[in-house]
């Protein structure tokens, strides 16, 4: 078994199209932390970069690392230290690497039904479209609108294309309007400067108080979209590779077990993520490749500014690369056509995901229950088949 993939890591224009696919989920997320727990700018995006560079050749395939958004949320809208965030991640990291190493992961698995699975990815891609036209698109009023409107023209007559992929003339779209209208070229300069992550000391209480707080609202949240969601996409989009969920149960461990100790942000991999760099040109871990060095430079050369930097572009231009991530993601349920109960199971899963407090936890319960309880009550659960035989 190979450890790096590098004949899957290549640099071309969809690739480099391919980069931006998931910018619109993780840069809100990663901003919202800092601002709200005080954490270095600096450290995280330099972590978070690397992070991706390290998918990108352990996977070749478009395997991006994104914040966790359970810890995310809570760390936003909460009173919650940096120390307990940096805690959290070591938390959920050991507690998957349990659940991994002992086979419980894949034996989970087995019991969770492909229609729960497409339910998950559609709720998902609901709640990012949701977000998109509630949020992003209309923040910046008339002139916002007419943003995405150009950007939208863009992605439909551009989408496939290899020559000039979609996401390349949106971003510069939505820098031409940075530059004309918001950049600040004193602040741009004084916020530049060199920078390394910092070293962090995490003690006994940190671990415990961030793991009760913010890491078990988590792991339930991530084992529907981070690993059996995106195991589903990954053999539904490159099934050539045979990528194992214990592989993707490993890497989710590995990283929050060390990004801790760097000031990085807690992180995972998503079907959401790999959809977004897929439907803008990504096809190898090269996108995920070049966006982590984008990260990387972000942090190293402006992590002091980041905050300002990343408040400069317009929202609108990255609600519309939001909303094809979601059409991507929610066009998977597609293959369930023939089956109408499947339908059914699939919706009231991705229901419960929009709609629920803790919603991808209770649609993955709700939708499975659904699911099994005609094959249980006839007393035949040996045709319970693994997500990828079905």
């Amino acid at each position: 078994m190979k450890f790096f993939h590098l004949d899957g890591v290549r640099i071309t224009r969809g690739e480099l199209s391919g980069a931006f696919g998931d910018i619109g989920t993780d840069l809100p997320l990663i901003t919202g932390m800092i601002l709200a727990t005080g954490m270095n700018p600096a450290s995280v995006l330099i972590v978070f970069g690397l992070a991706q560079i390290f998918s990108a050749l352990i996977y070749g395939i478009p395997m991006p690392v994104q914040p966790l958004k359970a810890v995310a949320a809570l760390a936003i809208a909460g009173e919650v230290t940096a120390s307990q965030v940096y805690g959290a991640g070591l938390g959920i990291g050991l507690t998957m690497l349990a659940i991994t190493a002992t086979g419980w992961l894949e034996r989970l698995r087995r019991f969770i039904p492909k229609a729960v699975i497409r339910g998950i990815q559609l709720g998902l891609g609901l709640k990012l479209g949701i977000l998109a036209l509630t949020r992003y698109i209309p923040a910046e009023g008339g002139t916002g609108l007419v943003l995405a409107a150009g950007s939208g023209l863009l992605v439909l007559l551009l989408l496939g294309n290899r020559r000039c992929p979609p996401a390349l003339p949106i971003i510069g779209l939505g820098l031409i309007y940075a530059f004309c209208f918001k950049l600040d070229a004193v602040t741009l300069g004084t916020s530049a400067g060199l920078h390394l992550p910092q070293w962090i000391h995490l003690s006994v209480t940190d671990i415990v108080s961030g793991y009760l707080i913010l890491a078990l609202p988590q792991i339930p949240l991530s084992m529907g979209n981070s690993l059996f969601a995106t195991h589903q996409m990954a053999h539904d989009l490159f099934p050539e590779r045979k990528v194992k969920l214990r592989t993707i149960g490993y890497s989710y461990s590995f990283y929050n077990i060390v990004v801790p100790f760097f000031g990085g942000v807690p992180v995972c991999h998503g079907s959401g993520g790999m959809a977004g760099h897929y439907a803008f040109g990504g096809r190898t871990g090269g996108s995920v490749l070049l966006y982590g060095v984008l990260m990387l430079v972000l942090g190293v050369f402006f992590g002091n500014g980041f905050e300002w930097i990343i408040h400069i572009f317009p929202l609108p231009v990255l609600g519309v690369i939001l909303l094809v991530e979601s059409g991507m993601l929610m066009q998977f349920v597609r293959d369930l056509a023939p089956g109408r109960f499947d339908l059914f199971v699939a919706g009231l899963t991705a229901v419960a995901a929009v709609l629920l407090p803790y919603g991808f936890l209770a649609g993955m319960l709700i939708g499975t229950a659904v699911a099994l309880a005609p094959r249980l009550w006839v007393g035949r659960p040996e045709n319970i088949q693994p997500l990828e035989e079905q």
